[in-house]
């Protein structure tokens, strides 16, 4: 079954970094659209990058455009999302996920399946 592993979250002040890393089973990774998603108590849960891992094309939502970058290191099956300007709205926990490449790009969000287990990312001074 397949496998997703999310790592790097943690606690950062208001305008810092982090990187979150997600390392992919083959099986997963196979799908060929990977994401990041993030979820507060009480709300649904959002998609905010995706990248299609074949060619690299990349997808954000407006709520982290120009913040977030998604990359990806295919031998090592793993997805990135540089976080930079962090602000507290982008408390939460973030999730890796996966979605079929279709040929309609990896913007679609409800596409996505297959969760990792997900990192805690705070922003607070």
């Amino acid at each position: 079954q397949g496998q997703l592993v999310e790592s790097g979250g943690g606690s950062v002040q208001p305008g810092g970094s982090l990187r979150l890393s997600c390392v992919a089973s083959e099986d997963i990774y196979r799908n060929r659209c990977m994401g990041w998603f993030r979820q507060t108590p009480g709300k649904e849960r959002e998609g905010i990058a995706g990248i299609m891992t074949l060619f690299g094309p990349t997808y954000y939502a407006d709520s982290v455009k120009g913040r977030f970058t998604i990359s990806r290191d295919n031998a090592k099956k793993t997805v990135y999302l540089q976080m930079n300007n962090l602000k507290p709205d982008d408390t939460a926990m973030y999730y890796c996920s996966a979605a079929k490449w279709d040929g309609n790009g990896c913007g679609n969000w409800l596409t996505y399946h297959s969760w990792g287990q997900g990192t805690q990312v705070t922003v607070s001074s």
